[in-house]
């Protein structure tokens, strides 16, 4: 296998519209970000662990804690292309990028997309998980995945799919927001410079890539991780970590 470079980079944002100053957000005593920083220093060594922010706040705090630090334009459409920005101060030739809310991510499962994408280092590769309950299911905050047999990405969308006819939840597939992205696709996502039809509808930004004519390989892994999209979810990780 040729060498190839690999970085993590966790995109970091302070105004999210949802949960504003969310990377921040107290888990246990430590900053959320924390946590996830320290998953990926379980998958991969940390001097190829980013941090990739727009805000001071953010900055200080992750290097407080020894976390390597880029900093980001305000003005970035997504996570995405903050990553994007930061890949151009990273020699890397494989970005993976790891949600910055995903207190709970395995470092199994980071090292699973990790592996693929050594395996497969011109394809973007997305990682999904089975869809559990109805609830989750219908949830506008989780993104549902339709895959082909050769599972490349056919579509993605907040609403439940896929249906029926009398709207029924059968079974289904979320996203897991670990992506593996070559450098030049990043360029080609964040050059664009705008948000694509169905990106800015549905806002999943992993649709750019698809509109713009790439195959996107989706990757099971383990439903460990719960992403945190609003104030509430938080009391839900900290019971998983506490164990009950």
């Amino acid at each position: 296998m040729q060498n190839i470079k690999i970085a993590i980079v966790i995109p970091a944002r302070e105004k999210s519209t949802r949960f504003p100053g969310k990377p921040l957000a107290n888990i246990l005593g430590q900053p959320m970000i924390l946590h996830v920083w320290e998953k990926c220093i379980q998958a991969l060594d940390k001097q190829n662990v980013f941090i990739a922010t727009d805000s001071d706040k953010i900055k200080n705090v992750c290097l407080g804690y020894g976390m390597n630090v880029i900093m980001t334009n305000e003005s970035c459409l997504t996570g995405t292309d903050r990553v994007y920005e930061a890949s151009l101060k990273i020699d890397a030739d494989i970005l993976i990028n790891v949600q910055g809310d995903e207190p709970l991510i395995s470092p199994d499962d980071i090292k699973l997309i990790i592996d693929k994408a050594k395996l497969n280092p011109t394809k973007i590769i997305n990682a999904m998980t089975k869809i559990t309950s109805e609830k989750e299911f219908f949830s506008n905050s989780v993104p549902k995945v339709i895959f082909n047999q050769k599972s490349n990405l056919l579509y993605m969308s907040r609403a439940g799919i896929p249906s029926n006819k009398k709207h029924s939840f059968i079974f289904g597939y979320k996203q897991v927001c670990i992506y593996a992205f070559p450098k030049d696709s990043l360029e080609l996502f964040y050059k664009y410079g705008k948000k694509t039809t169905f990106e800015e509808v549905e806002d999943i930004e992993i649709l750019r890539f698809l509109e713009l004519g790439y195959s996107i390989e989706m990757v099971k892994v383990s439903e460990a991780s719960i992403a945190v999209d609003f104030p509430q979810d938080i009391k839900k990780v900290e019971k998983i970590l506490k164990g009950y």
